[in-house]
């Protein structure tokens, strides 16, 4: 079979973990009824890598818990790394975006503070927001028990594309004061 790299390239490319050789043998052979030892298949793979080295690739294939994946190339990381840390960032919940208010507002902040104003556990969020580096740890409290204080971190301001805190919108700015009650005193 002539075409026989591409269906190894195409099972490579669609396994979500690393492939092994016994495995791409087991899928050849029962796709076509013939016998291929992992040695051909081996010689193929070595191919493919080849080809991928070539620098108009951005991916190649690489050997991993001895099987075969296709991997991005390390000049591509930080790329991808942002890509990665964007997508990240979308992801927060209702609870975590209020603990970020809480700490970008009223920083250093220690987690019992944000519990007082949250008035629940925030433990998870805390977690969430340090994975996903938009908060930093500052320090520690001298209150007692020397609380950790956590603060917004350089990622927090790439995200809302600020550049200090004070740029954060104003608490006043978020009143509307058009669905009081009563009489406003000028």
């Amino acid at each position: 079979m002539e075409d026989i790299e591409q269906y190894i390239e195409a099972l490579i490319f669609v396994s979500e973990q690393s492939i092994r050789t016994e495995e791409i043998v087991y899928c050849l052979q029962a796709a076509f009824e013939q016998d291929f030892t992992e040695e051909d298949v081996s010689h193929h793979i070595a191919n493919i890598t080849k080809k991928y080295q070539d620098k108009q690739f951005a991916i190649g294939v690489v050997k991993v818990n001895n099987g075969y994946q296709f991997l991005t190339k390390k000049d591509y990381h930080s790329v991808i790394s942002l890509l990665q840390a964007q997508r990240a960032k979308k992801k927060l919940s209702q609870a975590a975006l209020e603990t970020l208010a809480i700490i970008a507002y009223k920083q250093p902040v220690t987690k019992p503070d944000i519990e007082q104003i949250r008035g629940v556990n925030c433990d998870y969020s805390i977690q969430k927001l340090l994975e996903k580096e938009l908060i930093s740890i500052l320090g520690k409290s001298e209150a007692i028990g020397k609380p950790i204080l956590y603060g917004t971190s350089p990622m927090f301001m790439d995200y809302f594309g600020i550049n200090n805190i004070n740029e954060l919108p104003q608490i006043k700015e978020f009143t509307d004061n058009t669905a009081s009650i009563g009489e406003q005193a000028e």
